[in-house]
């Protein structure tokens, strides 16, 4: 346990008998009432948002975290298997774990997996931008291409994404993997 003071932005703690990570933290002192710690966190189970407020002398359980790269293998029924790239071990990690960006997963590709410290899986992090290959989109005309719309593409993992008209078949693109969003043409 640990005073609130010395929790910092992007620690993990224990609030409730379930792991948050803190994403703001914020001293407030108002007028005549006493000091309190404004944190904002997210349930990294149910990836829900809290807010509370800390008195500022409340301590907290901070986890202790071990983060190790793994590698992405292949995909066994709802569970993606990965490999530590020191040791070759290989783990199952559940969709629920990965979250939304799991549709952005290719073979190969490094995960970041944060272990808490009783040895349980706490989050899996992809890379921030990925680059996949456009399997399938309508052609654009020559008309279409000149204009700023939008229109729905099929990636290379199965996942549909926005893209610019200008995107034919075949083009590598980077995507956002955090809100899935095309970000922009990548020229190999």
């Amino acid at each position: 346990m640990t005073s609130i003071s010395n929790v910092s932005k992007g620690s993990i703690i224990r609030f409730r008998g379930e792991p948050h990570r803190i994403e703001s933290l914020v001293h407030r002192t108002p007028g005549n009432l006493r000091a309190f710690y404004q944190a904002g966190m997210k349930n990294l189970n149910t990836g829900r948002n809290v807010e509370y407020r800390f008195s500022a002398s409340e301590s907290v359980d901070v986890v202790q975290t071990e983060r190790k790269q793994y590698q992405y293998l292949y995909r066994d029924g709802e569970d993606f298997v990965m490999m530590d790239t020191e040791t070759f071990d290989q783990i199952n990690i559940a969709k629920e774990i990965i979250g939304t960006p799991a549709s952005f997963l290719t073979e190969g590709m490094l995960v970041d997996i944060v272990f808490a410290d009783d040895n349980s899986i706490i989050e899996a992090e992809l890379p921030i931008f990925v680059e996949l290959e456009v399997t399938e989109t309508s052609p654009a005309t020559k008309d279409d291409r000149a204009t700023s719309g939008t229109k729905p593409a099929i990636l290379e993992t199965g996942t549909e994404v926005n893209v610019p008209m200008f995107i034919q078949t075949g083009s590598v693109i980077r995507v956002d993997t955090r809100s899935g969003e095309y970000m922009e043409r990548v020229k190999k």
